[in-house]
């Protein structure tokens, strides 16, 4: 069985692998993008007091909620959470998970450029791109390259969607040079895993 990875919108990813369902910073409703019904194992909050990328209402009891730095194991799904202070104090957790032999790196809100080295050797990373609560394209290009992960996936930028004042993901994809035509997910397995890096964009499920 592949990995999937289904961008739900803005900074919310869900992962599916064989050891269950991961679901990264859940937003409220009227923000532009519709949650729905979602099942989740484990549910991992970067910004514990911004609703806006940690509402868990609505979500399974049974759901495990991740908000805070350390390392935890759920049903076979490895975490791993690092603290991440911005510049204004509030505090971002860096969330390393590992489902089916793959270490994905969610980066949250990132308000200061600098890559912790936890980071560095995901295999997959997803990172804010639009800047305004986080760092704008062209230190979230920088980072990107100093993960220098096997597959990096943009999030957290402007889209039809979304309400917030985001910038473009063009902005982003300027400072990369790419164009990759948006995808409706990914699925990967370890042996899938491109021998080099490689930006994909994945489409805010509908």
């Amino acid at each position: 069985m592949a990995l999937e990875i289904t961008w739900l919108g803005r900074n919310c990813f869900r992962l599916k692998g064989r050891e269950g369902i991961v679901l990264t910073d859940p937003f409220p409703p009227g923000g532009g993008y519709k949650l729905g019904k979602v099942d989740a194992s484990v549910v991992t909050v970067s910004r514990l007091n911004d609703p806006a990328y940690g509402t868990v209402e609505g979500l399974p009891e049974s759901a495990r909620v991740l908000n805070a730095p350390g390392e935890y194991e759920v049903g076979g799904i490895l975490v791993t959470g690092v603290a991440n202070k911005c510049p204004d104090g509030t505090r971002n957790v860096i969330f390393i998970i590992e489902l089916d032999g793959i270490r994905v790196g969610h980066a949250g809100l990132p308000g200061a450029p600098g890559v912790p080295d936890e980071l560095k050797g995901v295999d997959i990373l997803l990172i804010p791109v639009g800047g305004l609560n986080a760092v704008p394209a062209a230190a979230a290009w920088d980072m990107a390259q100093s993960i220098d992960a096997r597959i990096t996936i943009p999030m957290n930028y402007k889209t039809d969607d979304e309400t917030l004042e985001l910038e473009p993901l063009d902005r982003f994809l300027k400072e990369t040079g790419a164009k990759p035509e948006p995808q409706p997910r990914l699925q990967v397995s370890k042996t899938q895993l491109p021998a080099q890096f490689t930006l994909m964009v994945l489409q805010p499920r509908s």
